[in-house]
């Protein structure tokens, strides 16, 4: 799966739809694994940790917030061990147009607390 195919933005379609209903039900975080196997469930190979998946969850956010108004979606998917998002949500988010600040922590807490406002209303 390349991006810009019509394979890649029917799987990034069904990740922020995936994420959206996430974010609509309370913010409660998914683990890669889980997030593969509803995106298999929807016909979309995705593995976990390799592949398109970081790029999806990348293009997710920016095509939800653009210009950085918005809480960054992918802030929703985490490691299972560990229960953070990896080091590639924190470098989007400290990124322009994001330029999110704090630590790890209050970072990642205020975009879960965003997105379970924001998508209480949407």
């Amino acid at each position: 799966m390349q991006k810009g195919t019509l394979e890649y933005e029917q799987a990034l379609g069904s990740v922020i739809e995936i994420l959206r209903s996430r974010a609509r039900q309370g913010a409660a975080p998914i683990p890669y694994g889980d997030l593969s196997r509803e995106l298999a469930r929807l016909g979309h190979h995705v593995p976990a940790h390799e592949g398109p998946m970081p790029h999806l969850l990348e293009d997710a956010s920016v095509r939800e917030s653009p210009d950085g108004s918005l809480p960054l979606l992918s802030a929703l998917v985490v490691l299972k061990d560990s229960g953070w998002p990896s080091t590639g949500f924190f470098k989007l988010a400290r990124r322009a147009p994001y330029k999110r600040p704090g630590d790890d922590m209050l970072l990642w807490t205020r975009e879960i607390e965003k997105l379970t406002d924001y998508y209480a209303d949407h």
